[in-house]
């Protein structure tokens, strides 16, 4: 298993990745600490994971990570519980309003902004001394495909994960030389509840099915469909893991090849 006894914070559970991430580091053996903003979303969580029968030791943290004061309270308890913090996943996240960057309301820029970009950095800053007593750690980041590829009206989304994305590549600099190692996955289409939801909504717009959308988006993926929200989170487990230990500052891609550098 590739968290076996490791501690994991997993912050952003909710429908979609956020469930994801928490149920495959149980199956990898994790200890857990998991937060969001609702409290049901972590009791639904909760009852996921011991339905998996594995006996994973989960702390239930509800938390805003735009409150700093709440940060530091999920990871005194984690120390608390677990005594160390192997692995922070940076799930948690908001989308913003969508809407044209020429008329665009930039106080819900800002506010965006405060979770994505502000709330990750010092729920990082938060797990950074443990990790460095400890001897090291690793930081792993949900990022956007809309930082490679721009789409209209997400503006606000996309430079709230670009700044985070520039940050990240400091302290994987800054951090190395203490064994902490800071990595991004940059997700793109994820077929789950989140995405089920907009292409429903789009689809009725449209007046087509949801299967015909989803083809049509398809077309544009390498592999030929939009890929699981599951199988999106093994690459950020992965990055989580000891099997990634050789790995900082990387950028990796998860998007079934809709996107790649050449």
């Amino acid at each position: 298993m590739l968290l076996k006894d490791k501690v994991v914070i997993v912050s952003g559970i909710g429908p979609g990745l956020g469930i994801e991430l928490a149920l495959l580091a149980a199956q990898e053996g994790a200890k857990l600490s998991i937060c969001a903003r609702t409290a049901s979303k972590l009791d639904d969580a909760e009852a996921q994971i011991a339905a998996l029968g594995l006996g994973t030791e989960v702390l239930k943290v509800p938390t805003d990570i735009a409150d700093r004061e709440q940060c530091k309270t999920l990871v005194a308890r984690t120390i608390e519980r677990f005594g160390r913090i192997d692995s922070l996943i940076n799930s948690a996240y908001t989308g913003g309003s969508f809407e044209p960057i020429e008329s665009a309301n930039l106080d819900d820029w800002r506010a965006t902004m405060d979770i994505n970009f502000f709330g990750t950095i010092q729920l990082t800053q938060e797990v950074i001394p443990q990790m460095k007593s400890q001897g090291g750690g690793s930081v792993v980041m949900i990022n956007t495909m809309v930082t490679r590829v721009p789409l209209p009206w997400q503006g606000g989304y996309g430079a709230s994960k670009g700044a985070l994305k520039v940050a990240t590549g400091h302290l994987a600099k800054e951090l190395g030389g203490y064994g902490i190692r800071v990595n991004s996955a940059f997700m793109g289409w994820m077929w789950g509840p989140p995405v089920e939801g907009y292409l429903k909504g789009a689809a009725r717009q449209q007046g087509i099915t949801v299967e015909a959308l989803r083809k049509e988006i398809g077309k544009n993926i390498a592999l030929g469909d939009i890929p699981d929200d599951a199988d999106c989170a093994k690459v950020a487990i992965f990055l989580a893991s000891d099997y990634s230990r050789a790995m900082t500052g990387a950028c990796v891609d998860v998007n079934g090849g809709e996107y790649f550098p050449v």
